[in-house]
């Protein structure tokens, strides 16, 4: 069965509740870090941006239906064009890699200095996103 498009409203507030959703998974990996669950906080940053890439494409009526999906369409859509900076879809897609091995991989173990270097650019990648959903 096919889903009705959401309405302008709807998707207003969709795309706030994601990215409180960003805000408050950030929040979880700090958490994490604190408690030096790195592959955990990994994770947690991951999503966090996730969440904020999904905002941006329901701000703007774009689908996607996968990881991979979100990933393909925040490029086409934002990177290529020169909206967002190239090397937000290289961290991303650099996060998206180190999620998937943190996740699944066996032997994997982040540490604090990856951490320390991720963190702050998962603020800032959130940060950019937010300031794309605003124009």
């Amino acid at each position: 069965m096919k889903q009705q498009p959401l309405t302008e409203e709807e998707r207003s507030l969709l795309v706030t509740y994601r990215l409180q959703r960003a805000k408050e998974t950030l929040a979880e990996a700090d958490n994490l870090i604190k408690d030096e669950f790195y592959n955990a906080a990994v994770n947690r940053l991951y999503y966090a941006c996730y969440y904020a890439v999904i905002a941006l494409l329901i701000k703007n009526n774009i689908i996607a239906q996968t990881h991979q999906g979100v990933k393909q369409m925040f490029s086409l859509h934002f990177i290529a064009n020169g909206k967002i900076g190239k090397q937000y879809s290289l961290f991303y897609g650099r996060l998206f890699n180190d999620r998937m091995s943190g996740d699944y991989d066996d032997f994997v173990q982040y540490n604090s200095e990856m951490i320390a270097k991720l963190r702050p650019q998962s603020e800032e990648f959130i940060s950019i996103i937010e300031k794309e959903i605003a124009k």
